[in-house]
């Protein structure tokens, strides 16, 4: 049972539950070193008694590891903790295709394509990679807000049993979308990934499934043999470039199929042109419900009803003649097997953090036959390019002619570094150190009057996006902030504000009176630091003070009558018409 709070691998701290199904349970989890929300996918209880199945459930996983691309849900991490086998994948936050088309039914066109083209493009992009799907289906594939679409559980499917139709539930919901060649037993390819898809978009456009049944059987003999329903007798007025790309998608024959999803993908990009609105209706090269030789380049027959009933007979009499004879062989086998002698037996030796050429030799000391190809794996413990374990397990007892494959460390695992700039440097440092990171600083000057945050990142010399990992280096400029001068002439200070401001900052000042008409007394017209320089103790600030000579009133005396004050004389003079006379008064001159 997993609690809330509960710690996987002693990194992923459990939150609670969003989904069961009938692989795996999934709950969303805390990431504590890297400080993320992801999902956590453990394998369930009976499923993981189940050596094989967990072997065949981590190594699809691992290989679903190497994937990246915007459409895919990223996995992070695979392993063991106590029993509980686990994926811990990317968490993303929206609904599933099944819980959009359950509220809305069928999409737009519009609507359909954009889906479409974003899955072709992620299935593409897997089956360059080597990864095949196997389990497309709408409950696999989530829609964000944004409308951006994300698939899941890329080749994880690959551990379940696809013959196994009436295991669970889950099965059921993955028969709507199976390939006829997987129903018959056959191997899935990247073709079968494209009949899913061909499914999943006729789901899309019409609301519903094509095939349905009581059981999954019945729900897989209708993929094998029935037509796929035409969606233009659904929708009249469907433009026939749509149905096409379903029918080629989902042909029955994986011949008659698009080629790869790269191939479908292009097609899906010209589906709304109206000149494509009414183009013929595809017909399939190959026969297309012919199991027995789906290489026979033919175009599809009708057969009657009487005709199918004698093929499937004769399919039956086919089976049971390849069983008797299978099982023939398997006795003829069996015999000369206890006949041989008994195959040699080892115990797989430690060669853990050993070099591969050192653990190859010890293993074929042993005996041992070595896989060429080999299993990589991020490892905090283990250094890069060194062994961590072997597949089968070390020390397990397994004939010597059985091949060993080594597990190799790829190293820590790398971090996403992301733009720091404005953080708190020792949080930073802290949670980057978890991952083995080597965090260093270098300071910058930065005046106070920038307002930044002391302690707080300026810069970085990694950029975001980049990965590190164990013993890589990161470099932040963290500021060293300082008081800066200000300026002194701006009309606000005084000389005895600049000494105030001297006292409080441990530095010297002198002032010099100077003379300037054009200023006010005790103006500060000049300072020798610069303004936003910064300031050190001992400083020598010198100042320059205007301070002009005080102006005396000239005193202008009272003048007799029809007299005025000269200011150039300093004299009263009489005015125009009058005379001065001896008594100092002014006289009106008689011809005046």
């Amino acid at each position: 049972m997993i609690t809330r709070g509960q710690m996987i691998n002693e990194r992923y701290e459990i939150i609670r539950a969003i989904g069961e199904g009938g692989m795996a349970n999934v709950y969303l989890a805390l990431d504590t070193i890297l400080n993320r929300k992801v999902a956590v996918k453990i394998l369930r209880g009976d499923l993981a008694e189940d050596e094989k199945f967990v072997r065949r459930f981590q190594r699809e996983a691992i290989s679903a590891s190497s994937l990246n691309d915007p459409n895919i849900v990223e996995v992070y991490d695979v392993g063991e903790d106590d029993g509980k086998y686990f994926i811990v994948m990317e968490y993303v936050e929206g609904r599933t295709l099944k819980q959009l088309i359950k509220k809305r039914g069928s999409l737009t066109l519009p609507e359909v394509v954009d889906i479409m083209l974003q899955l072709t493009s992620a299935i593409a992009h897997a089956h360059e990679s080597y990864i095949i799907h196997r389990d497309i289906k709408p409950q696999n594939v989530v829609i964000l807000e944004d409308g951006r679409v994300k698939i899941m559980d890329f080749g994880i499917a690959v551990a379940l049993n696809a013959g196994e139709l009436t295991q669970t539930n889950s099965v059921m919901g993955t028969v709507y979308y199976i390939p006829p060649e997987q129903a018959n037993g056959g191997k899935a390819t990247v073709k079968s990934d494209i009949y899913s898809l061909g499914i999943l978009m006729y789901e899309l456009v019409t609301g519903h499934v094509p095939f349905k049944g009581e059981n999954p059987v019945e729900v897989a003999i209708k993929h094998m043999n029935e037509d796929i329903p035409t969606i233009c007798e659904y929708d009249p007025e469907m433009p026939q470039s749509i149905e096409n790309i379903i029918l080629k998608a989902a042909a029955k024959n994986p011949k008659n199929r698009y080629s790869s999803a790269m191939e479908m993908h292009e097609d899906l990009k010209t589906a709304l042109n109206k000149d494509r609105f009414n183009e013929p209706k595809i017909v399939y090269t190959f026969k297309d419900k012919d199991f027995d030789d789906f290489a026979e380049e033919k175009p599809v027959k009708r057969r009657s009803d009487r005709n199918s009933e004698d093929k499937k007979d004769k399919k039956v009499n086919k089976a049971l003649i390849i069983i008797g004879s299978i099982i023939g062989v398997l006795l003829l086998v069996l015999g000369i097997m206890f006949m041989l002698p008994k195959d040699k037996e080892a115990k797989i030796p430690d060669v853990k953090g050993m070099s591969i050429s050192q653990a190859k030799d010890i293993l074929k000391d042993k005996g041992f036959s070595i896989n060429s190809k080999q299993k990589k794996e991020y490892d905090e413990k283990i250094d890069k390019n060194k062994v961590i374990g072997t597949d089968p397990k070390i020390g397990k007892t397994i004939k010597t002619k059985n091949k060993v494959t080594l597990i190799v460390s790829k190293g820590s695992k790398k971090v996403k570094i992301e733009d720091y700039t404005g953080q708190d440097f020792e949080t930073v440092k802290k949670k980057l150190e978890k991952s083995k990171i080597t965090v260093l600083s270098v300071t910058k000057d930065v005046s106070a009057s920038e307002n930044v945050k002391a302690g707080s990142i300026i810069s970085q010399d990694v950029k975001a996006g980049e990965k590190l990992g164990k013993g890589d280096k990161i470099t932040f400029t963290i500021p060293n902030i300082y008081s800066a001068y200000p300026n002194f002439t701006d009309g606000t200070y005084t000389v005895d504000s600049v000494n105030k401001f001297a006292s409080d900052n441990g530095i010297t000042v002198d002032v010099t009176y100077v003379e300037d008409a054009s200023s006010n007394n005790g103006a500060i017209i000049y300072q020798n630091m610069a303004a936003g320089s910064k300031i050190n103790k001992g400083d020598n600030l010198r100042i320059k003070v205007v301070k002009n000579p005080e102006k005396k009133e000239e005193v202008i005396p009272a003048c007799v009558e029809n007299a005025t004050y000269d200011k150039n004389s300093k004299r009263c003079i009489c005015d125009s018409g009058y005379k001065e006379t001896t008594s100092g008064t002014c006289e009106k001159e008689k011809n005046a």
